[in-house]
């Protein structure tokens, strides 16, 4: 099994800049999947960036250009570069993994996950 930790969430205002770290345990990463998600306080989890193990991204609309998600495999690190955040992205993000390829948002592909860090941005 896979365990994730998550660091590196916080208070910040709008149009500040957030680094979110991801360490995995327990196997390489290379051959996952790995994504963030979030989940505001009354909404519905939602995928912010995703990668597959092949390298391929994907982002909703709401963060491109803003988020970027990268990976070193040699430290079975994720991580996610948050620019210029806005009130709309205070939530709890996670990160998440599943072995293989996928290539979506979706919130059903992961099933390992970790247990998240608070981001809160203020106006």
């Amino acid at each position: 099994d896979v365990e994730l930790m998550e660091s590196g969430g916080g208070s910040v205002q709008a149009g500040g800049s957030l680094r979110l770290s991801c360490v995995a345990s327990g196997d390489t990463v290379s051959t996952y999947s790995m994504g963030w998600f979030r989940q505001a306080p009354g909404k519905e989890r939602e995928g912010v960036a995703t990668m597959s193990a092949d390298g391929y991204t994907v982002y909703p609309t709401s963060v491109k250009g803003r988020f970027t998600i990268s990976k070193d495999n040699a430290n079975n690190t994720l991580y996610l570069q948050m620019n210029n955040l806005q009130p709309e992205d205070t939530a709890m993000y996670e990160c998440a993994a599943a072995w293989g390829d996928f290539y979506t948002l979706q919130t059903t592909w992961p099933n390992y996950w970790g247990q998240g860090t608070q981001v809160t941005v203020s106006s």
